[in-house]
């Protein structure tokens, strides 16, 4: 694995400000690869991915979490997800006329989904109105978590994907808050260059960024590219469409094929295989 595909936290002594960088090589070329976007989605699908990495430092659990922006227009769905290990895949769902134009989000939803494997889902939901996924983040975390937050996010449409977040963490009872850190340490974090936010090492980001501050940096996390599709879990899928409805597929087709919209993975199942879903005979 490239040692770019890493989540680093970072915080600032003395302050109420925590963050997040995080880099992805390998695991934003996987699904590049795989998808063969255009340079135009795979910029705003690697922007998600680094989104969906960043937040994934929120999964206190074994679960999924699950990024989403509908839209209407020639970009309809961008989205992406990760589990607690920082293991994340993404697709777009787009019009081939799709232009730069369409990268002003301006209407639709931004959709968080957490899915614990033991517990309850939750699911917030807050309208775009922010113009790209930095902000609709921003306006996210405003409005339904009431923490300031901001996020840089970058890609190049073919190697490389990046993003940084700072997040104001509300000050505890007695202690004096220093009301100037805020704005200080996001202006200068807002003088970042994408090519460095891309390219350069998380520990090099925050020194230039942040060397006068008291920077307490934890150990890094590793990401990756990893979809959870498997032909047991396509096959518990297609029997809700009932063994009448698949065996004339079957009839009309002589099999009937399944690609994974996430990695592209191909399944087939045959008359034998679609009778075994409804028997207690085991998948081959």
């Amino acid at each position: 694995m490239s040692h770019t595909d890493q989540l680093q936290r970072f915080s600032f002594d003395n302050t109420d400000i925590r963050g997040e960088i995080a880099h992805l090589e390998t695991a934003y070329q996987e699904v590049v690869r795989r998808h063969n976007y255009p340079p135009l989605i795979a910029g705003v699908v690697g922007q998600l991915m680094a989104a969906t990495a960043i937040l994934s430092a929120n999964l206190k659990f074994a679960g999924r979490l699950t990024l989403q922006m509908r839209m209407p227009g020639n970009i309809t769905l961008l989205q992406a997800e990760t589990n607690e290990k920082g293991q994340l895949r993404a697709i777009a769902r787009y019009d081939e006329n799709a232009t730069a134009a369409d990268l002003n989000f301006t209407d639709g939803s931004l959709v968080i989904t957490m899915e614990p494997e033991q517990g309850q889902r939750y699911q917030g939901i807050t309208a775009i109105a922010g113009g790209n996924i930095a902000s609709a983040l921003e306006d996210y975390f405003a409005q339904s978590e009431q923490l300031a937050s901001r996020f840089w996010l970058a890609a190049d449409g073919e190697r490389f994907a990046a993003g940084l977040m700072l997040q104001k963490l509300p000050t505890p009872a007695g202690k004096e808050a220093d009301l100037d850190a805020w704005d200080r340490v996001n202006h200068l974090a807002g003088t970042i260059k994408e090519e460095e936010l891309l390219h350069l090492p998380a520990a090099t980001v925050l020194h230039r960024l942040f060397h006068e501050e008291q920077t307490r940096i934890y150990p890094a996390s590793e990401l990756s590219f990893f979809c959870t599709c498997s032909k047991p879990r396509i096959a518990a899928a297609i029997a809700q469409m009932g063994q009448d409805e698949l065996n004339s597929m079957v009839q009309e087709q002589g099999k009937i094929d399944i690609t994974c919209e996430f990695c592209q993975q191909h399944y087939s199942f045959d008359q034998a295989q679609v009778d075994a879903l409804f028997s207690s005979q085991p998948l081959h």
